[in-house]
């Protein structure tokens, strides 16, 4: 008799940073379809095109199954299949050798994007090994915004999809192609149904920009010009909330003062936007009462990013659009394990001293290694060396900004290995690859520690291939052979009730509810303040001079100075098939993404002698790289939109998969960073382009 086809709820993991419910229909332990389940949080019914795509991950020929050892050279493609307990065994006397030798400060430990609680179990593991040094990409995504509001208001502002909004700017965040942190776009288009109005900063025309009272068309790198002259209208035409200003902001009039020089009419040959439409829209943002700005990482991908999400906290402050529902708010996590007790930050006291990057003297609180400086210790050997690395959920190779330097890191370490479910750029560099169970394979809980006041139940829907095991079992494992056995469990599952137990709940019954919350309480300043040292939003920080920071923001010019060798704009968008460099090994989405294509004007392309579909060849003083061209009037003339994150699995393992002929990251450089996070410039480079002979 056939099985009939048995429906599991859960939530959408690992195509993007998830949030979507899902309803997954199995049979025989297959996954044979995936619908948006209509009673999802955040979702309610929609699904995307990765999320429909993703069993196939689980099934896919090439998928790494068991535990591999390098044979030969690092990078030659020769691999022997070994046991999972000769893997730990490995992993752990080397990592302990290079401990012993150099201390634990010289292993790091690395992540990609958060994708669920294995990242904060390898956070465990790191403090209980010893070493400060969790390196991430936090740099170009999540930490600007979530520290610089933390330093400003004393939290991450979110914008509040779940309340209805009078306007939303959408800056530099397209939802309708990502659903960044779970702000999917779903809320957002009912909203604008029921009447909320856009206003849509963005380089190119997205299709919410269609859709957009206003749309500022803006030059690539030059947010906080905008910001800024922002706040100059607002200011100037006493548009603020005055109540607000009055009571709870501290250095008003030092901001009033200071953004007097920063007039649409200046910033408007800056940011390529008519001063006119500046006031426009920042009469607008000023007049609606709520409004939220749903803000996305490309503010995060240049040297000022530190700037850009300071004045756009303050913009939230001056507006009264702080933790009110509709506005910017700070998100009340439910009653669940915190960070601190969940990753034994009690046991590494002096973390915040010992971190590769506080030698760097980058922002407080900003707890992991950016990448650039990650490659300076390897390479250098600055503050300390660093000899080894256990890399998980990451792709360094493509993700890393400057590419060149990160390969000569990779080759350069004395032992890593690598955790993954495809053997990518990265691990085909490893001494040891390990086979991951992915997402559907395995019981975890999602957005925990992303600051947006709920967990989502990710719940087990078919079992992994034998072999494959779930990052946090690895970490749990080698936890066990790297520090003492009393601070992990016997199945990794535990880290599952212990992170639930304050709920008063244990996995299954939160598998019931799908999700916990924080209750809705706002305006929870009026109570006890803003959690800064004033107790009120800092338009001025007080402590600017302490860590010596920009007390304002400012903007001093764009990421790079102008050079005629190079005359075009540079910059790079995220494809809605693919999850940074994963996935164009699976079918479905590389037939609707199959090559790199890098958009450019019709206008541009005419100046160059470029047609439709020409191999163009895109450089900049860091390198060249050759992706296709694809012309359209949604960019401005002089604008280049390259591929991001290009790699073809269907290359060779001994060249790594092609990994330099159309990596945007070729073309990137760790020369120039951003003093506050160690952040590069991947957005507003310059660069030229040629037709490819």
């Amino acid at each position: 008799m056939t099985e009939k086809i048995h429906w599991i709820k859960t939530h959408c993991a690992r195509m993007d940073h998830g949030g979507c419910a899902l309803l997954v229909g199995v049979k025989d332990n297959k996954i044979v379809q995936v619908k948006g389940d209509p009673d999802g949080y955040l979702n309610k019914g929609y699904v995307c095109p990765k999320a429909l795509a993703s069993p196939d991950r689980l099934t896919h020929p090439s998928r790494l199954r068991h535990p591999l050892k390098r044979k030969g050279k690092r990078g030659e493609g020769n691999w022997e299949r070994i046991s999972w307990p000769e893997a730990i065994q490995t992993i752990s006397e080397n990592l302990s050798k290079i401990r012993e030798g150099y201390g634990a400060k010289s292993v790091a430990f690395c992540q990609g994007m958060p994708k669920g609680l294995e990242h904060f179990v390898l956070i465990r593991l790191a403090n209980l090994f010893g070493s400060p040094n969790l390196v991430a990409v936090q740099d170009v995504c999540h930490a600007p915004r979530e520290v610089s509001g933390m330093h400003t208001c004393g939290f991450y502002p979110v914008a509040d999809f779940h309340h209805q909004s009078k306007t939303v700017i959408l800056w530099g965040s397209n939802v309708t192609g990502t659903n960044e942190e779970g702000e999917i776009c779903s809320l957002l288009l009912n909203q604008i149904k029921q009447g909320t109005e856009l206003i849509v900063v963005d380089p190119k025309k997205t299709d919410l920009a269609k859709k957009a009272k206003f749309w500022l068309q803006i030059k690539p790198g030059t947010d906080n010009a905008l910001a800024l002259a922002f706040l100059n209208v607002i200011i100037e035409e006493g548009l603020y909330d005055k109540a607000f200003v009055e009571n709870w902001t501290h250095g008003f009039e030092e901001l009033a003062t200071h953004v007097k020089d920063y007039t649409p009419e200046k910033m408007s040959q800056a940011t390529w936007v008519p001063a006119d439409l500046i006031r426009e829209s920042a009469r607008y943002y000023a007049a609606s009462h709520p409004a939220a700005i749903q803000w996305g990482n490309p503010i995060e991908q240049n040297i000022n990013t530190f700037d850009t999400s300071r004045a756009l906290v303050c913009l939230m402050a001056i507006c009264g659009n702080l933790d009110v529902p509709g506005g910017n708010i700070q998100a009340n996590e439910p009653r669940i394990l915190g960070l601190g007790p969940f990753v034994r930050a009690d046991l590494i006291p002096s973390k915040r001293k010992e971190m590769i990057h506080a030698h760097h003297h980058t922002i407080p609180r900003f707890m992991t290694v950016p990448p650039a400086f990650f490659k300076k210790a390897v390479l250098e050997g600055f503050p300390y060396p660093v000899r080894g690395a256990y890399i998980q959920c990451a792709n360094p190779l493509m993700g890393y900004t400057e590419s060149p330097s990160t390969f000569d890191a990779l080759m350069s370490l004395d032992f890593f290995a690598v955790s993954d479910i495809f053997m990518t750029p990265t691990a085909s560099l490893a001494d040891i690859v390990l086979p991951a169970a992915t997402h559907f394979e395995f019981n975890d809980i999602g957005h925990y520690g992303l600051g947006h006041g709920h967990i989502l139940a990710r719940p087990k829907v078919v079992d992994p291939p034998e072999e494959c095991w779930p990052d946090m079992k690895i970490l749990n494992e080698l936890g066990k052979n790297l520090t003492s056995g009393e601070y992990w469990h016997e199945d990794y599952e535990g880290f599952l009730d212990m992170l639930l137990k304050p709920a008063g709940l244990n996995y299954e019954q939160f598998v019931e509810q799908g999700y916990l919350k924080g209750e809705d309480r706002f305006k929870k300043y009026e109570a006890s303040g803003f959690k800064t040292p004033t107790g009120k939003a800092e338009l001025r920080l007080s402590r600017a001079e302490k860590f010596n920071l920009s007390p304002l923001p400012r903007f001093t010019g764009p990421p790079e100075a102008d050079d005629p060798e190079y005359p075009l704009i540079l910059t790079s968008s995220k494809d809605r098939y693919y999850l940074h460099s994963s996935y164009r090994w699976v079918e479905k989405l590389r037939k609707h993404s199959p090559r790199p294509v890098t958009e450019i004007h019709p206008e541009t392309a005419a100046e160059y002698g470029v047609a439709e579909g020409d191999e163009l060849v895109i450089e900049t003083r860091s390198g060249s790289i050759t992706q296709f061209a694809h012309l359209t009037e949604k960019i401005q003339p002089g604008v280049v939109f390259a591929a991001y994150g290009w790699w073809f699995p269907e290359g060779k393992s001994e060249t790594q998969y092609e990994w330099k002929s159309a990596n945007f990251n070729m073309l990137t450089s760790v020369k120039t960073l951003g003093k506050e996070f160690g952040t590069p410039n991947l957005k507003g480079l310059l660069c030229r382009i040629r037709r490819k002979k």
